[in-house]
């Protein structure tokens, strides 16, 4: 089984910046690809970022994309999500999310494609 525990989110002002990090146990990323994603109050469920275990390759959404980064040590199991920026609209649970397997992932921006999440940690950024 593999286990998923974000941390490093809380109360920042907008324009200010957070890195959320996502420890992982019961399976070495190495080899995997890793998702973040958010959910707001109401909303559904939507991808933030990922990167493949192969080349590096990382994916983010149009929203994020200049501001945020994903990233990982391989050596500590731990992925991240560095924020910058922040805007209000930011503000939800953000989750880690791995696959059920190795290689490549097929859809890697939707959530049907991580089998393991974690419980998420809270991003309120007020304006």
């Amino acid at each position: 089984q593999v286990q998923l525990v974000e941390s490093g989110g809380g109360l920042v002002q907008a324009g200010g910046s957070l890195r959320l990090s996502c420890a992982a146990s019961g399976r070495a990323i190495s080899s995997y690809a890793m998702g973040w994603f958010r959910q707001a109050p109401g909303k559904e469920r939507e991808f933030v970022a990922a990167d493949t275990w192969s080349d590096g390759t990382t994916y983010y959404a149009d929203s994020v994309k200049g501001r945020f980064t994903i990233s990982r040590n391989n050596a500590k199991n731990t992925v991240y999500l560095q924020m910058n920026s922040l805007k209000s609209e930011a503000t939800a649970v953000y989750y880690c999310a791995a696959p059920p397997r190795s290689g490549r992932v097929v859809g890697i921006r939707t959530t049907t494609a991580y089998d393991y999440w974690g419980q998420g940690t809270q991003v309120t950024v007020s304006s």
